[in-house]
């Protein structure tokens, strides 16, 4: 399935999700730039707050897969595409430089979100929690949401997605009470694939929309 835009896409996942949560109290969280895009269009819907959790990957020497991801918080979840004897033989060798790594990457995060950015956990506490990205190839940025929430008494978890792949699917129904996501493909290409016009804008405009998305509630 292909979208004119993520706007498009949003719409259409906020047409689904109306019909269930408009009433509820619910927090839209996204979990990228493109998944704010996505995301706005619900949040405006639901008439809920949009915020955005920010992460980066590490990656390790020669190694394809990241071998874990630092959230905004300091938190570090490890890349479950490694075995449990994978992950002890590589932080054994690379335990320095993975300390290291998280120290730059969570500068990089700070600057990158500023103020505005930052999720206040104390407005989730109590409420379903939508977590909405514009596309999920794997579960693996899941896994980073769900560590970074496990400390908050949320009321439900819930993901929303314009594509993901099958895998990513699977992880969705371990981790989330409900699940909206409008097309499940085999083979998952570069989300951009999926959208005819590349409308992230710059990451600046990505925090405003997140400051001023009440003043967007329809």
């Amino acid at each position: 399935m292909y979208f004119a835009s993520r706007m498009q896409a949003g719409r259409m996942l906020a047409a689904q999700l109306v019909k269930k949560y408009r009433y509820e109290d619910c927090t839209v969280i996204a979990l990228n730039d493109g998944g704010v895009v996505v995301g706005a269009q619900i949040a405006m819907q639901l008439h809920s707050v949009l915020m955005m959790l920010a992460s980066e990957e590490i990656n390790l020497p020669r190694e394809i897969e990241a071998i874990g991801a630092i959230a905004q918080d300091g938190s570090f979840t490890f890349n479950h595409a490694y075995s449990q004897g994978e992950i002890e033989e590589l932080m054994g060798e690379y335990f320095g430089f993975v300390e290291q790594e998280k120290l730059s990457r969570i500068q990089d995060l700070q600057h990158l979100i500023g103020a505005g950015g930052v999720i206040k956990k104390n407005l989730i506490k109590g409420h379903n929690v939508i977590l909405v990205t514009d596309g999920l190839k794997s579960g693996f940025t899941l896994d980073i949401a769900y560590d970074y929430l496990k400390p908050v008494a949320i009321k439900k978890l819930i993901v929303a997605t314009p594509l993901a792949s099958v895998p990513a699917v699977d992880h969705m129904h371990i981790l989330a009470d409900d699940i909206y996501c409008l097309s499940v493909l085999e083979n998952y290409m570069d989300t951009d694939h999926y959208y005819d016009k590349q409308d992230i804008p710059e990451h600046k405009k990505i925090i405003e929309t997140i400051e001023k998305i009440i003043l967007n509630w329809k």
